[in-house]
């Protein structure tokens, strides 16, 4: 199962990326973990400044903006 992380504290930014992560992976039918995660140690850990950040599987694949549903979907595959 893949691992997906949200990063940020909340904003309606990390709201609509949780929302276009969740969607992507039902039409694609990917069994995924998707957390939210808002603690900002946790964030740091990542090396991540920016907010929404997503990470995939430990790799962060974005940070500081909201990634269109192509973008998702190509790294869901």
């Amino acid at each position: 199962m893949m691992k997906i992380e949200i990063l940020g504290t909340g904003c309606p930014k990390c709201k609509l990326l949780m929302g276009n992560v969740e969607k992507a992976t039902r039409e694609l039918d990917v069994k995924a973990d998707i957390k939210h995660i808002t603690d900002m140690d946790k964030i740091l850990e990542y090396g991540i400044m920016t907010t929404p950040a997503l990470v995939i599987d430990g790799d962060v694949k974005c940070a500081g903006r909201i990634p269109d549903m192509d973008e998702i979907k190509g790294w869901l595959k």
